[in-house]
């Protein structure tokens, strides 16, 4: 007869370990968890020593970004993925219609135009998962999902994806020219880089994928933009473009969704400056919970719809 030998890994043990991580102190944690920092402290090295690991920085300092190690920063997806396994087991006949929560993290531009329709689509659909939705801006929504474990959800347009997230494409823009009517180069149907060098440009925000995308494309032409204002977001631009404050390069859904209402005019870019690539961005080797999975692939099959109606 085969014995099969589990460690002796508590739900306790593992609940302090990832409430740390959550919190960024023992005193957080403690606070979360209502036990004291000493019963906290005992659960975590407890859990070191059946790992056989340090999971946590004891020393005080310089103050991190996590108190976690690499070790423990390697184990935080599975304690996360062994509590909710543990939550499922204990739903197991008793969940009925017990209401789930999906923490999600957007950029504004996604939330704005994407999201807004699909989670009230989404809701009633699967009415027992709620969707929390956070807006941040593209660096941010990465920094987030690698820092909140509470958040298990990303959807963003990320310049290079870090090697701790998983990126699953869900659809690309092209870029076009946006100005106000009667601007001289919405006649031009060949419109270059080359033309637009000379314009007061709004761009996106210093650090953003959009922005980084239309610089590489001036400085990959020989060229150097002339950069008026800067902001964050795309329906900012276009209302500051229709209120003549300048011209733009923005990455537009089809349809016309984007400019839709305003009096501004528009020429394709297409071809010139590569293409905003969006998706969603999950934490690497994480077990998803069954609510997460299935808001993702609700997700993707709405992308694949508005692909194929435009609606």
């Amino acid at each position: 007869m085969l014995i099969l030998e589990f460690p002796s890994l508590s739900t306790d043990q593992v609940a302090a370990f990832a409430e740390l991580a959550r919190q960024g102190s023992l005193r957080g944690a403690a606070q979360q968890l209502i036990i004291t920092e000493q019963g906290v402290r005992n659960r975590l090295l407890a859990l070191e020593q059946r790992l056989g690991v340090q999971l946590y920085r004891k020393s005080r300092g310089m103050r991190r970004a996590t108190p976690l190690t690499e070790h423990g920063q390697k184990f935080l997806p599975h304690a996360l993925a062994f509590l909710e396994r543990a939550r499922e087991l204990a739903d197991l006949f008793t969940a009925g219609d017990r209401q789930q929560e999906v923490h999600v993290v957007g950029s504004h531009y996604l939330i704005f135009y994407l999201l807004i329709d699909a989670v009230r689509r989404f809701h009633a659909a699967f009415p027992t998962i709620q969707i929390r939705l956070s807006t941040r801006n593209e660096q941010e929504v990465e920094q987030v999902l690698l820092s909140n474990p509470e958040v298990t959800v990303g959807l963003a347009a990320p310049y290079e994806p870090s090697s701790e997230l998983e990126y699953r494409h869900l659809f690309s823009m092209p870029w076009s020219f946006v100005a106000a009517p009667g601007n001289r180069l919405l006649k031009n149907k060949n419109l270059r880089l080359s033309d637009l060098a000379d314009q007061p440009l709004i761009l996106f925000e210093r650090g953003s994928t959009g922005r980084q995308h239309v610089i590489d494309a001036f400085h990959g032409a020989g060229l150097s933009p002339h950069i008026e204002m800067e902001t964050t977001d795309t329906q900012v631009i276009v209302r500051m473009v229709e209120a003549g404050l300048g011209v733009s390069i923005v990455p537009l859904l089809p349809k016309g969704t984007v400019t839709r209402g305003y009096r501004v005019g528009v020429r394709s870019l297409a071809g010139q400056i590569q293409p905003i690539h969006s998706g969603v961005l999950t934490r690497r080797g994480e077990r998803l919970s069954e609510a997460s999975q299935t808001f993702i692939q609700f997700v993707e099959r709405r992308m694949k719809q508005r692909e194929r109606t435009g609606k």
